[in-house]
């Protein structure tokens, strides 16, 4: 027992490193996502983890690897290639949930579009969606997958004012499988460019229950804290943040990843990997 309990923190600190939220990997760094989208002919690139764990089971997907283009003005295209893990807790006091094997493999493709469909102006904030839908690419058996294509469909809005950015919004994730459940989802974030290399961001996120054969159990709300890191190449970045819930089933998210960005258009100010503050969209 004595060797067995230094091995269990040290894997939960690994996960908690290494992988990323199965469900909610929607704003980088964060849970709360921007209306956005990237530039016309513009590029994003990820390599990321993170985790997402309850009493019942760790949740984690890493190393996932995100690609985002700007296919047209005010649209953007957007894919992930996860790898993942579940680590269920297999305590009798959360059974049904809970029990099982631990597993690791490719998890649940991510596909979507994000709509920029009202433009920021000084009075007006900037709004759109990003609707994704998740193919089964995972082994549902293993509990590495839902099994079916599942959906998110949420609005988001964002406003700029000088240094400082706020974002929010809400959605609805439709799923359709056994043991699973759809439920809405919505956050709140602000952010404060600091200096030119580091911006500093909180949010405040929550989620309905997901249903007996998540994690995520039951209803949870959630602060999360953390920031981009701006290198001497503004186009590369570090993301990072770190929440616990305040409100309802007990929940730790991390997100930890790498970020690039380019275009085939002057090389202008670098779009930050979650919000933007250019003038074209906040009128400053």
């Amino acid at each position: 027992m004595e060797l067995a309990s230094p091995f269990a923190r040290l894997r939960l600190i690994l996960l908690l490193i290494l992988g990323a939220p199965g469900l909610w990997a929607q704003g980088p760094p964060f849970q709360t996502d921007d209306p956005v989208p990237v530039d016309f002919q513009h590029y994003e690139f990820y390599i990321f983890g993170g985790a997402d764990g309850t009493p019942v089971e760790m949740a984690q997907t890493g190393p996932a690897f995100e690609f985002n283009w700007g296919a047209v003005p005010n649209l953007q295209l957007h894919a992930i290639l996860p790898w993942g893990a579940i680590v269920p807790a297999n305590s009798a006091v959360y059974l049904p949930s809970g029990p099982g094997p631990s597993a690791f493999g490719l998890t649940d493709m991510e596909f979507g579009a994000k709509w920029g469909f009202i433009k920021q102006t000084r009075r007006r904030p900037q709004i759109g969606s990003f609707t994704m839908l998740e193919v089964p690419t995972g082994n549902s058996t293993k509990g590495l997958g839902v099994g079916r294509v599942w959906y998110k469909l949420p609005l988001w809005a964002e406003k700029d004012w000088g240094h400082w950015t706020t974002c929010g919004g809400a959605g609805y994730q439709l799923v359709k499988q056994t043991g699973l459940r759809s439920f809405p989802y919505g956050g709140w974030l602000i952010k404060r460019e600091m200096n030119k290399r580091l911006e500093l961001a909180a949010e405040v996120f929550s989620h309905a229950a997901e249903g007996p054969a998540a994690a995520q159990t039951q209803a949870s709300t959630l602060i999360d804290a953390g920031g981009y890191y701006h290198f001497k190449n503004p186009n590369t970045q570090l993301l990072f943040a770190y929440g616990h819930s305040i409100a309802g089933q007990t929940e730790n998210y991390a997100y930890l990843g790498m970020y690039w960005t380019w275009g085939k258009d002057k090389p202008a100010t670098a779009r930050n990997a979650l919000l933007s503050a250019r003038q074209d969209k906040s009128g400053f």
